[in-house]
């Protein structure tokens, strides 16, 4: 396990990654574009829906950006493919 610094700055240079590729492809236009936005939306509520209920549950900060950046790193896997 990571401390939590490393943990932090790791979510931090990965969302920033998901953030440029997101932007990418909005920029291009199009039904692609509509979806990330709708995607990107819905995503962030269920994250925070789940991240609420985790530390309601007595689960850890650091539990909570262990999943994050398991979230993130998908983001940056299916943006990623062209």
């Amino acid at each position: 396990m990571f401390s939590p610094f490393h943990s932090a700055t790791t979510l931090a240079l990965t969302s920033t990654r998901v953030v440029g590729l997101r932007l990418e492809k909005i920029a291009a236009g199009g039904v692609g574009a509509f979806d990330e936005a709708q995607l990107m939306v819905s995503e962030k509520l269920s994250a925070a829906f789940e991240a609420a209920a985790t530390l309601a549950s007595g689960g850890t900060s650091s539990a909570v950006m262990d999943r994050y950046q398991a979230l993130v790193n998908a983001n940056v896997r299916r943006l990623s493919r062209r």
